[in-house]
């Protein structure tokens, strides 16, 4: 049977021109080079070099091999290191899912040292805001899941690395706009924009709407964040966003934001599976996305 050693003689004895240095170079004796090559001659019946007076000349059957030698050796010697990386937790795959577009926006601010810091892990991101994110990391669908919602689970660890309040968004000349606090009867007469999807799933209606028994005249959803501050900037109806995101996307609109009853307080976490948890590169992202705010 063709192994891996026999690919590594070929190469050396190649490299080093005799089986003697190639020998040398492997710390392994003549006969033990000369052993296990003849043995694989006489397995399939060819050989892989002759004499050439004081040279070894490669035949065809030689150069055949070899040249696979000079393919594969490199890739498994490579695959090794890699291994080897991935058991002292340097080397990887990170594959992100995020559960809502404002964690998208807050993401990319720490995408970018990340990926510097850690040059040799791949990074996916899955932007499907509607997936089952929890199943998706228990499936091992992705590795890491970016959601404000973190739930208790056994196999799962979440980490907060970032606080944000949601803040009710408004034209600047709306009659709201003089309130210190939006109050659940405030919205019943108004368009409301959200993130598409459904009332469930927004906290805007979960703690807030639905608790006082109230809802809003209409109930938009929309994908993009920008067409949602133009559709307000317009006087169409108001949205619901963290904080941040309005500071940095919308500076020069003619809008206001106001506290939502005390404050609807929110946090980014990241959840990992328990078994990754210690992971170093895994680690390095908590900690880079933990100092990380967008401006």
């Amino acid at each position: 049977m063709l192994d891996r050693q026999h690919l590594t003689i070929l190469r050396s004895v190649a490299r080093y021109g005799s089986v003697t240095a190639a020998a040398g170079a492997m710390n392994l004796s003549q006969s033990a080079i000369s052993h296990a090559i003849a043995k694989l001659e006489d397995r399939h019946r060819v050989k892989l070099w002759r004499r050439k007076g004081r040279r070894l000349e490669m035949t065809q059957a030689g150069r055949y091999l070899l040249e696979l030698a000079e393919r594969i050796v490199p890739e498994l010697e490579h695959a090794e290191t890699v291994l080897a990386d991935m058991a002292k937790g340097r080397r990887g795959s990170l594959r992100i899912g995020m559960e809502c577009h404002p964690c998208e926006q807050w993401l990319m601010h720490v995408v970018g040292p990340f990926l510097q810091a850690w040059p040799a892990v791949d990074l996916q991101m899955k932007t499907a805001f509607r997936f089952d994110g929890i199943a998706a990391l228990q499936a091992h669908e992705i590795d890491m899941l970016v959601t404000p919602d973190p739930m208790a689970l056994k196999d799962v660890t979440f980490t907060p690395v970032f606080d944000y309040e949601l803040v009710i968004v408004l034209p600047a000349d709306h009659p709201l706009a003089g309130r210190d606090c939006i109050q659940p009867d405030d919205l019943q007469d108004q368009t409301l924009y959200t993130v598409p999807v459904t009332p469930d799933r927004l906290d805007i209606f979960t703690r807030f709407l639905t608790p006082a028994g109230r809802r809003p005249a209409a109930h938009v959803g929309i994908e993009s964040v920008d067409l949602m501050l133009q559709l307000v900037a317009a006087g169409r109806g108001v949205t619901v966003l963290p904080d941040w995101l309005v500071a940095l996307q919308a500076e020069h609109l003619p809008i206001v934001t106001r506290p939502i009853g005390a404050g609807l307080q929110k946090a980014i976490n990241l959840g990992v599976r328990a078994e990754d948890h210690d992971i170093d590169y895994v680690d390095a992202f908590r900690q880079i996305a933990s100092g990380v705010v967008p401006e």
